[in-house]
């Protein structure tokens, strides 16, 4: 669909929102630009894309780098995203992203330049990921593998009226409302500034946008103040970290638990103690992994370790077991291609890449719980109440600074 075209002191902006699996998009695209003759012709894409596109060249990935960065579970989200799409795009019977490919080789026709407006895709999915609660992560994660199960019909009218985008954003609101933003205003934000700033260069654009942009785009350049692009592009953590200050949390918690054990020289305690604290752990983590369809050797090294980790905030279950299945059963190159061309979930499970990213995802969601549920578990058997000692020990602190 197509807007209106804006026009300041004789420059043109034509803005046209597509659906990134329409055929009827692909026409409009390549109808608007070879009857206009724009100066330049706009893109929803980002360097990254624009390669992978149109110049087929895939970026190197260090997977061992991706576990030991904790960025297993966010390369594991784009790979899930990507996988939606192309079921989507199959439904319809066209490829994601061929009205881009389009729209860039019609600008040749009419040698038009090509501009590439939105923000590096790396950038926007780790600002969406920090924007997520742990919870949140979680939750998504979940929707995502169970979107893979499900049978529900696309709806087709809906899709050929917006695009891919909106719909996947509507389904993140439901887990994060404020975190959907990220993937929809402050893109549009940043389009919106990189096509004012390239209006003052060219007398005639033609912008090939999502539909689901169009709107925020437009009103930006109409009504909205648009951010400086620098605010934009800064990943920032999260100064007040659930995630650790639940892990130093549990920590202190069963450090407080076994010095109360040893406090009482119950030797028989303190082993039945620290058996089920093992188990608990290193069974949940272990399933985890088998779930994934992890290598055996991956399996046992969750079991071993998960106990020793749910101790250490810095250090995960997952990063364990996936770096041993990383090990055992290299990804290849070849691997990693293949992920963009699964067009089966049975597919995608065979593929090493995703199935070492899911051996860490599985196994750090399989601690996680062994960790709640073997601190409960261990209260209950010793039963030691863990208010008295906190505040035994903080009372014998106040004591030894006074």
């Amino acid at each position: 669909m197509q807007n209106p075209p804006y026009e300041n002191d004789e420059r043109e902006l034509i803005i046209i929102g597509t659906a990134h699996v329409s055929k009827k998009s692909i026409e409009e695209v390549e109808e608007v630009i070879l009857t206009e003759k724009p100066d330049a012709v706009a893109v929803e894409l980002d360097q990254k894309r624009y390669l992978d596109l149109v110049k087929q060249q895939k970026p190197e990935i260090s997977l061992v780098d991706v576990i030991k960065r904790g960025e297993a579970h966010l390369m594991l989200f784009q790979l899930l995203l990507s996988y939606f799409q192309r079921k989507i795009g199959e439904k319809f019977g066209v490829k994601p992203g061929k009205e881009m490919l389009k729209a860039i080789e019609c600008a040749k026709k009419v040698n038009a330049d090509v501009l590439l407006i939105d923000r590096d895709i790396t950038i926007t999915f780790k600002r969406f990921w920090e924007s997520l609660s742990i919870f949140e992560k979680i939750k998504l994660f979940f929707s995502l593998i169970g979107g893979l199960f499900s049978k529900e019909e696309i709806d087709v009218e809906k899709m050929l009226e917006e695009d891919v985008l909106s719909t996947m954003v509507s389904e993140f609101q439901k887990v994060s409302p404020n975190a959907a933003k990220v993937l929809l205003d402050e893109r549009d934000a940043f389009m919106a500034g990189n096509l004012m700033r390239a209006s003052s260069k060219y007398n005639k654009i033609v912008a090939v946008i999502g539909a689901g942009h169009k709107k925020g785009i437009s009103e930006y350049l109409l009504h909205k103040e648009i951010p400086e692009p620098e605010s934009l592009l800064v990943v920032k953590e999260r100064r007040f970290n659930l995630a650790k200050i639940l892990g130093y949390s549990i920590l202190a918690i069963v450090i407080l638990i076994f010095v109360a054990i040893l406090s009482s020289l119950n030797t028989q305690l303190i082993l039945t103690a620290f058996f089920y604290w093992f188990m608990i752990n290193g069974v949940l983590s272990a399933l985890g992994a088998a779930i994934a369809g992890a290598h055996p050797l991956s399996i046992l090294a969750a079991f071993l370790f998960a106990w020793l980790t749910s101790l250490n905030p810095a250090i995960a279950a997952g990063w364990v077991s996936g770096l041993v299945e990383a090990w055992i059963r290299k990804p290849t190159s070849g691997d990693l291609e293949k992920l963009s061309e699964v067009k089966t979930l049975r597919e995608m499970m065979k593929n090493r890449v995703f199935r070492v990213l899911l051996v860490v995802a599985l196994t750090n969601i399989g601690s996680m719980i062994g960790t709640f549920l073997g601190i409960y578990v261990v209260l209950n058997l010793t039963g030691i109440d863990i208010t008295g000692v906190l505040k035994g020990r903080i009372g014998d602190l106040i004591g030894l600074i006074f």
